[in-house]
């Protein structure tokens, strides 16, 4: 915990006020208020783009123990807009570790609060969903928190992928290789990168809104949909390209807003769910060879499970075993494909690591 002098405050939507004390930048910041299960991993989530515009609960009581490296993250930049924690932790006992969490959040001008009964907090979102929120520990005056939390914007409806892609296009990986993925970026992780980069692949990672005569002079022979945050939903202009991309028969691989995108190409709505999935730990159910993964997952959004059903022409691959949302879907007759959930999982089991075998054998097959 922090010896922080300063009291700081969090008032929910709905009115809930929790009372704590700063940890990180003192100041005031507003989101979408969302939990996370995790118990370690708390760098890369983090610094995680599909978090940005989202004030983030780490549920397990202490966070900030083994302090931060600057190896663990998963893009440049922190991307949530705050921290609650019930612990959050200043000293840190890992020797390899570069500074302490509050130095951190600090350096990234993230404003945070700690003191707070997580699991309460929790149970409370479960029950009533997810909603905005406000954290300030520079002022406390709750009436003009309200007001300057009435400002701040619903998620559903709001596009946040091409904030968070890069400016300018970059490749990785061998240049000789026979593999070239187009990599669309609205807030792709590092590490699916590094998953297709490690099997062989060349990669260029292209602006959220590249046009498709652009991205094709890079001569890909499969395309790769990322991850993001936001409501896919008004991304006409990642779906408009996606349409384009499938017509011309290339592998398809689309990961968590790319699923979603996937979905919205071929017809199927999306939604916004009640409070999200957000964790190390959600079992899924793999239909092709009936097995089960555990998987990590970070969305608030998801495919419309009585649309994808009834669509003749998409297949469901996988399913979540808690709830029977969707988690993966195929496109009949095309070598396109989708999981909600992230087979990278930087923090996470490894169980589905297999897909980006799948999606470079797919590719290698259509070449041959």
């Amino acid at each position: 915990m922090t010896n922080s002098p300063i009291p700081a405050v969090l008032l929910l939507a709905d009115g809930t006020l929790a009372r704590g004390q700063a940890f990180g930048a003192v100041g005031t910041t507003t989101g979408e208020i969302c939990f996370n299960t995790g118990m370690t991993g708390y760098q890369e989530v983090f610094t995680d783009p599909s978090y940005f515009g989202q004030v983030l609960i780490m549920n397990s009581a202490h966070i900030g123990n083994y302090g931060v490296k600057d190896e663990d993250v998963e893009s440049d930049t922190v991307k949530i807009s705050g921290l609650i924690g019930r612990n959050l932790e200043e000293g840190y006992s890992r020797k390899l570790a570069k500074g302490s969490l509050n130095d951190y959040l600090k350096q990234h001008k993230i404003v945070s609060i700690e003191g707070v009964d997580t699991r309460t907090l929790v149970a409370h979102i479960r029950t009533k969903g997810a909603m905005n929120c406000i954290i300030s520990s520079e002022t406390t005056d709750i009436e003009a928190l309200k007001k300057k939390l009435a400002e701040v914007p619903d998620m559903n409806g709001l596009e946040l992928a091409s904030k968070v892609s890069t400016t300018k296009a970059y490749e990785l990986g061998d240049k000789n290789s026979s593999v070239r993925i187009a990599v669309m970026d609205y807030g792709v992780k590092r590490n699916i990168l590094n998953c297709m980069v490690e099997r062989g692949a060349y990669i260029k990672v292209f602006p959220a809104k590249t046009p498709l005569e652009e991205i094709n002079r890079f001569e890909p022979n499969g395309y790769f949909i990322s991850n993001g945050p936001g409501d896919p939903a008004p991304m006409d202009y990642a779906i408009n390209t996606l349409k384009q991309i499938l017509k011309e028969e290339k592998p398809v691989f689309g990961i968590c807003l790319g699923h979603q995108l996937l979905a919205l190409a071929n017809d199927i709505p999306t939604f916004k769910m009640h409070h999200g999935h957000r964790g190390l730990n959600h079992p899924v159910k793999n239909n092709i060879s009936g097995k089960s993964e555990i998987t990590t997952q970070n969305h608030g959004f998801g495919v419309d499970p009585e649309a994808v059903r009834k669509a003749a022409h998409i297949e469901v691959t996988h399913v979540n075993l808690n709830d029977q949302s969707i988690e993966g879907i195929r496109v009949k007759g095309k070598p396109a494909f989708s999981v909600q959930y992230h087979p990278e999982a930087t923090p996470g089991p490894h169980d589905s690591r297999y897909l980006f075998d799948e999606f470079l054998q797919l590719i290698k097959e259509q070449k041959n």
